[in-house]
């Protein structure tokens, strides 16, 4: 195109002045204007996309932090089940540990056979099971409990190979109290698993 050729438009023009020809004045004015136009429309859309992206990322961390919200709920009953697990079977370790370092002796084993009585409902003909060093050491030391009770009648005491030591079966007409170690951490495990 030349500067010569005639330019078609599809509308009547108005006002139209030659900016050759315009004072330089004039021009000078008209060049700021329409910077400062272009400048406010330049604005105008820069705060429209910053707003509109604004609007998209803030919907994003929206999503964002439902999802680890509901990710958090959700996991969360798992994880209060797992550690109670932890924690139950730590507990019975401990106990398993704490039981297992307990010294034996002649209180102890009293205290055991007394314990496995009260559960006892008819003492009239009572066996007591024992370990045999068990048993061994209720004799070296003469015990009491080997003679008898006030609140039982005769208990005959044998050694047994089947109860470990620190322990007792205690058989009676009526059914058995199984008092061994082993046995009442099984319980324990039991209750603590229910």
């Amino acid at each position: 195109m030349n500067w010569s050729d005639t330019i078609p438009f599809g509308f009547k023009l108005f006002d139209v002045r030659l900016l050759t020809q315009a004072p330089q004045q004039d021009w000078r004015e008209h060049i700021d204007e329409r910077e400062q136009s272009a400048f406010e429309r330049g604005r105008r859309e820069g705060e429209r996309k910053l707003s509109e992206q604004l609007i998209l990322q803030r919907n994003d961390m929206v999503q964002l932090q439902n999802g680890v919200l509901t990710g958090l709920r959700n996991a969360l009953p798992q994880l209060i089940q797992e550690s109670e697990t932890a924690l139950m079977n730590l507990a019975l370790e401990a106990a398993r540990k704490f039981v297992a370092d307990m010294p034996i002796d002649k209180e102890l084993m009293e205290s055991v056979i007394r314990e496995s009585l009260r559960q006892v409902e008819d003492t009239a003909e009572v066996i007591i099971q024992l370990h045999p060093d068990d048993l061994a050491l209720l004799r070296k030391y003469n015990a009491q409990i080997l003679n008898g009770l006030p609140e039982t009648g005769p208990m005959k005491f044998i050694a047994s190979a089947e109860v470990s030591r620190g322990g007792c079966l205690v058989q009676t007409r009526f059914g058995l109290v199984d008092a061994r170690r082993e046995t009442k951490l099984e319980q324990l495990q039991h209750t603590l698993n229910t």
